[in-house]
């Protein structure tokens, strides 16, 4: 969620310039005006800092991998520039210069992607070399793209089209384009792939309707209802770890949260009411109607729903096992994190459980509202205080010879003393993302 373009977007918390969930929504990001934060979102009850750093000013992007010391940072003071940092040793590993202005940057363990408004650059995040550059996509203000975390089904989604609905994708490891997908008629509006890579979530700009796709087939399997009195922006997409469910959250006070399950999976139950056979009889009609009708009744419905305490606010959510039980985070521009709880049996309307602000700080009056049972909250790291930042001037690049008016200019600095045993993917001792060479 890139507050950065919007002015007057961050409400009470002026501050507030980017927040965002890491690939296994087990933290939380914040870029704010001075500097940025990660925090834990392994317990309700607190909102626990991990770290903090204040010498990078105006922080509009900030990537972290999973629950790696490595982080992604760009700055509105310098928006053509990314900075890859290695936060906990507090050094800077390599940064790259860029034709325009970045819009995003998406991570995982093989590819690091970086979005113009008319291009796409392709990284190894293992030596952060430029594989491939994806030249004159149709115009992307938004930044608007999506990479799969999974090492098998590494792709990449895009716009393919400025005026209508078409999902470009991208093999990332291969290098080659995957398919395209005619998913909506409206331009695209969020992306989101599930955690296996073989599914992707699409919304248009007119918002009602959220379909699922196979990839790389492209094979509709689901279509979603968010609505039909009228057309919202929609904010963020995201499915759960297991791929069970998908959230929408849009300009509107209502997050829908549907359920992935096919016809053959529901139980099919004689109807034992009028009304239940009258709807037995109406979907048997839907062959004779208009094909518009018969799409709307085939059409399914939110599992879950919730209703945040304000509208009009840009936003980003996320679903999450914490402490053993199903969340809704919905992180948003008025400076706060809301947690809500998700009955995966029932459904129904979820319930508020705590808000936090994104600054960190603790509000008295803001108690959990309803008990529940609570594992003991994870212990975090305690990380000393940030080593003073490797300050270089890039040399001409040898490894990466793309002139500025044309790609990307930088590379790893060759004083950087980082090796194989400092750079971890998450803290259970992972393959390092980063193999370093000096030369």
């Amino acid at each position: 969620m890139n507050l950065a373009s919007l002015n007057g977007e961050g409400g009470s918390s002026s501050q507030l310039l980017f927040a965002n969930f890491n690939q296994d929504t087990t933290s939380l990001a914040v870029g704010t005006k001075s500097g940025y934060k990660f925090f834990s979102l392994s317990s309700v009850d607190k909102l626990e800092q991990i770290y903090e750093c204040t010498d990078t000013e105006d922080v509009c992007i900030v990537e972290r991998l999973f629950s790696s010391s490595l982080v992604a940072i760009v700055s509105l003071k310098a928006p053509r520039k990314l900075k890859v940092c290695h936060f906990k040793k507090g050094t800077e590993i390599c940064n790259y210069s860029y034709s325009n202005t970045i819009l995003a940057v998406k991570l995982n363990r093989q590819r690091l992607i970086v979005c113009l408004e008319e291009s796409l650059y392709i990284h190894n995040i293992r030596d952060m070399k430029v594989l491939h550059t994806i030249r004159e996509t149709p115009p992307n203000p938004t930044g608007l793209c999506a990479l799969s975390i999974n090492n098998d089904n590494c792709y990449l989604a895009y716009p393919g089209s400025a005026a209508i609905g078409e999902v470009q994708v991208f093999d990332t490891i291969n290098l080659r384009a995957a398919n395209m997908i005619p998913a909506h008629d409206s331009p695209l509006a969020s992306l989101a792939f599930d955690s296996s890579g073989s599914k992707l979530a699409t919304a248009s700009e007119k918002g009602t309707v959220i379909r699922v796709f196979s990839i790389p087939e492209g094979q509709k399997l689901f279509e979603f209802r968010r609505g039909v009195k009228r057309c919202v922006s929609i904010c963020s997409l995201a499915f759960s770890m297991d791929g069970m469910f998908l959230s929408a959250s849009s300009n509107t006070e209502t997050v829908h949260i549907f359920k992935l399950e096919t016809q053959k999976e529901k139980p099919q139950e004689e109807p034992t009411t009028w009304t239940g056979y009258f709807g037995k009889v109406l979907m048997a009609s839907t062959s004779y109607l208009p094909s518009q009708v018969t799409e709307m009744f085939n059409q399914g419905r939110a599992f879950a729903t919730v209703r945040l305490p304000f509208s009009g606010h840009r936003n980003i959510c996320a679903l999450a096992t914490i402490q053993k039980i199903p969340r809704l985070l919905v992180a948003a521009a008025d400076g706060y994190l809301y947690m809500y709880n998700l009955d995966p049996q029932e459904g129904g309307e979820c319930t508020l459980m705590k808000q936090h602000k994104l600054d960190g700080s603790v509000e008295s009056a803001n108690e959990i509202l309803e008990p529940s049972p609570h594992d003991r909250p994870l212990v975090s790291q305690t990380y000393s205080p940030p080593a003073a930042k490797v300050s270089y001037t890039p040399s001409s690049p040898t490894r990466h010879a793309y002139p500025e008016d044309q790609g990307a200019v930088g590379g790893i600095d060759p004083d950087d003393d980082l090796n194989i045993g400092t750079l971890r993917m998450d803290e259970d001792n992972e393959t390092p993302p980063l193999i370093l060479k000096s030369e």
